[in-house]
């Protein structure tokens, strides 16, 4: 348990770390885009209001409250599940990193009302019209990584090719 504290740690700081230079030092809040590495890199200001990809993305006060609502019990719930079938080392890495995006997702809401999405990517002639942050980076690779980590089966650990 003790890794995936570590891990969703330093996740929530590299992530939280992120947004205040791109929002504050940076000011990104108010430049809306800087070409990083074009068309491969930008920073692209966006407001999350909703989930991905901004669904749901009314910008109500309820709608906020309800999505850290949401994702505090996301969290809760992982928690839960380590500590009745811990996954092993890979395992805990990934929730670590599925918590500590979550929660900083969940700090965004409350400091800003919404979640700050700056990352921008496109290549091969696609233009990507969507950003993201690190805890969205965080969060898919951490969900990847609990469904791919093999877990407790009767007490005893799985084997490989079991």
């Amino acid at each position: 348990m003790r890794l995936m504290v570590w891990v969703a740690a330093i996740t929530l700081v590299i992530d939280q770390l992120s947004k205040w230079l791109v929002v504050h030092v940076m000011a990104l809040d108010t430049r809306l885009a800087i070409d990083v590495l074009p068309p491969v890199l930008n920073f692209r200001m966006a407001w999350n209001y909703g989930v991905n990809f901004g669904l749901f993305g009314g910008g109500s006060g309820a709608t906020r409250w309800v999505l850290i609502s949401v994702a505090l019990g996301i969290v809760l719930v992982v928690l839960v599940w380590l500590r009745r079938d811990p996954p092993g080392r890979m395992g805990m890495a990934a929730a670590g990193l599925l918590v500590g995006g979550a929660i900083g997702n969940v700090i965004d809401r409350l400091l800003y009302g919404a979640v700050a999405d700056f990352l921008n990517m496109s290549c091969c002639g696609i233009d990507n019209p969507f950003a993201f942050n690190v805890a969205d980076i965080a969060i898919f690779a951490g969900a990847a990584g609990l469904v791919l980590a093999p877990g407790r089966q009767d007490g005893k650990r799985l084997k490989k090719g079991a």
